[in-house]
């Protein structure tokens, strides 16, 4: 009796895992890709329901893969400046959050439009390392 009390207990952990990780991947069907970059044998990319990033707060996926498949890059960070001519560069990080392998949410704000330079470091079981590109604000 208790094994079989136990057994449907696994199997109810097994099915919510399973809901909850098809709701994810539903999530994220539904994004679109704002910035795709080769960063030496890893793809960083950064998607968003508009598949933009616009003045005010923005939220977003970091994605992180090798040959389409995630990549565990340990902690992950996301920052941009933009540069003023005359003027220090403006700055702005991001909040960035795990949601599994090479898979990261996140939340940035912008003052106003204009080209940013994005930085992306990680730190973990694939190594270490960073990449930089440009994104638009709009």
């Amino acid at each position: 009796m208790l094994r079989r009390s136990f057994m449907h207990g696994v199997t109810a952990v097994i099915l919510t895992v399973g809901v909850v990780a098809g709701a994810a991947a539903e999530d994220l069907k539904d994004l679109k890709v704002i910035k795709t970059h080769k960063a030496k044998d890893l793809t960083v990319t950064l998607l968003s329901e508009s598949g933009q990033w616009k003045p005010g707060k923005n939220s977003f996926v970091l994605e992180l893969t090798k040959d389409t498949k995630p990549v565990d890059v340990g902690k992950a960070t996301l920052s941009t400046s933009m540069a003023m001519p005359g003027m220090a560069p403006m700055l702005a990080g991001a909040t960035v959050q795990p949601e599994g392998p090479g898979r990261y949410k996140g939340t940035i704000s912008f003052a106003d439009s204009g080209d940013r330079q994005v930085t992306v470091t990680w730190d973990g079981p694939a190594g270490k390392g960073s990449t930089r590109f440009s994104v638009p604000v709009r």
